[in-house]
């Protein structure tokens, strides 16, 4: 970054962070804290499991059009949507701030929150209760000031981010939806903290490996494969490669293999006819995971070679590993916005929204929602917050900048 454009989004911030409409959006982030628990509250109340979200969605749909924002729809995906634009934008590009809708809770999960203090207590209260307020917040506040900036900003509440969903509701947006080749830049909302910012994007590939077998009876047919030891060994053999570091220490470079969940079987005494292993394979580097890929599959076709197995694996998840350029324009404008703010940015590196357009070579990153959290992704998550207005102005003069200048 030169020093000379430093200055200009330096000077560019600063001017937007005093003019009389940005200031009406802090007043009115400011005044409604209240009210924005209270829409946390009622959606978390609301389940959204993987591949459940669409009650969820609805609701966050009704909720756009309450604010007034314009085009305001569920895509094919399920995506809910709407626009903020000083005229229709059917062939503008658009600033994207997301934030997704699911938790990794299955279904009948109880989400109903309890409050204790400040604190709100229910699964997926900040993961991603937080964003998803931030999201809501941030239109509302905007269509308050009636700021319309020069690119129309598209507010998403986004489907598919946990776990087996593959980021399929971003894959959408960026690939397949009618917003495709149209988003300059992106921002998601992605729990709490005020000055977190994930500009490196954790790629991953996930797999189902299964082991089938005759199976038979655990004495008479002893002598019969038995696939459960198969996948053992074959998770032992992977968990012994020098390349896997799960310390990470020393080296840029860092690749973990987790089998997730192992099943199969049908009773105590009886050889199983098949068993599977759920595999999650990570690294900051594409080229380890299509490395380490290939390597599963040596080490489970070793362990099946025998009369009578047969092996299958399935990819279930592809997130691509990404990191955002270090001369981009988003970049400046965080650090810019920070430094008004008093804010040191705390620059990390995760599996987010933000994977999508990264991979895609858009500028885009995953930032705070404010306020305090922990527990994540157990039935033990709590949420705090206190003193998010901070993270929601940050996000708000980030968001405007990259309107007026991307």
């Amino acid at each position: 970054m030169t020093t000379v454009r430093t200055a200009q989004t330096q000077l560019r911030v600063t001017h937007l962070a005093t003019m009389p409409a940005v200031h009406r959006a802090f007043h009115w982030l400011h005044l409604h804290q209240l009210r924005l628990r209270q829409w946390q509250l009622e959606f978390l109340a609301v389940p959204a499991p993987p591949f459940g979200e669409g009650e969820r969605a609805t609701w966050f749909l009704e909720k756009f059009r309450e604010i007034g924002l314009a085009n305001c729809h569920l895509d094919a995906e399920g995506n809910a949507l709407g626009e903020l634009a000083a005229e229709p934008a059917s062939e503008q590009r658009y600033v994207l701030l997301s934030a997704h809708l699911d938790t990794v809770f299955p279904a009948g999960t109880d989400t109903v929150p309890r409050e204790e203090e400040t604190r709100i207590l229910c699964p997926g209260a900040c993961d991603n209760g937080a964003g998803l307020t931030a999201l809501l917040g941030l239109a509302a506040a905007l269509r308050y000031a009636e700021i319309a900036p020069p690119m129309p900003i598209l507010f998403c509440a986004n489907v598919g981010e946990e776990g087996e969903g593959d980021l399929r509701g971003m894959r959408h947006l960026f690939e397949r939806g009618s917003y495709a080749g149209r988003i300059a830049a992106a921002i998601a909302l992605e729990g709490s903290g005020t000055a977190a910012a994930v500009t490196r994007a954790l790629g991953s590939r996930r797999f189902r490996a299964t082991i089938e077998g005759p199976g038979g009876h655990s004495w008479t047919d002893a002598a019969t494969p038995n696939p459960i030891t198969l996948v053992s060994r074959a998770i032992a053999r992977l968990s012994e490669l020098p390349s896997l570091n799960p310390q990470g220490l020393g080296d840029e470079t860092r690749t973990t293999l987790s089998p997730g969940i192992i099943s199969g079987g049908t009773s105590i005494n009886s050889i199983p006819e098949s068993a599977s292993v759920l595999l999650d394979l990570r690294s900051t580097d594409a080229g380890h995971l299509e490395r380490h890929a290939g390597l599963i599959e040596q080490a489970f076709a070793e362990v099946a070679c025998l009369p009578g197995v047969r092996l299958r694996i399935e990819p279930i998840g592809d997130r691509p590993a990404a990191s955002l350029p270090g001369d981009s324009p988003l970049l400046d404008t965080l650090l810019a916005v920070d430094r008004h703010l008093g804010l040191r940015t705390e620059f990390r590196l995760g599996s987010t929204d933000a994977n999508i357009p990264l991979a895609l070579g858009i500028p885009a990153a995953a930032l705070a929602a404010g306020g305090s959290g922990g527990g994540i992704h157990t039935l033990a998550e709590w949420y705090d917050p206190t003193g998010r207005e901070t993270a929601l102005r940050r996000v708000l003069l980030v968001l405007l900048d990259l309107a007026q200048a991307t």
